[in-house]
């Protein structure tokens, strides 16, 4: 009764389930919206010209700043560069605070 058993190969292939890959879930991609987008959105719709229908968001809609204005280009920074001039100008505030003390 205890002897092993060589199983078939059709038997192994139907039980060895870890070499078989999943099919990947079908997910419907919405489409991200732009800054552009989003803009006319919220002049367009009424539903962003208030909050929870009780504070009113039409004065922040006009100084809201553009996209064009709050991009800003990508600049590295060198830590002995940066820590150099923040040093800098700490000495030359505490500087200026010292002579118009003396004054």
């Amino acid at each position: 009764a205890d002897i092993p058993v060589i199983p078939d190969l059709e038997e192994v292939q139907e039980e060895d389930l870890a070499m078989q890959v999943a099919a990947p879930p079908s997910v419907q991609v919405n489409r991200v919206l732009t800054y552009h987008d989003l803009d006319k959105d919220l002049m367009k719709y009424a539903a962003f010209q208030t909050l929870d229908g009780e504070v009113d968001l039409k004065l922040l809609t006009k100084v809201l700043a553009p996209e064009h204005e709050l991009r800003e280009d990508d600049v590295s920074w060198n830590w002995d560069h940066l820590f150099t001039e923040v040093s800098s100008e700490l000495a030359t505030e505490w500087d200026l605070g010292q002579s118009e003390r003396e004054e």
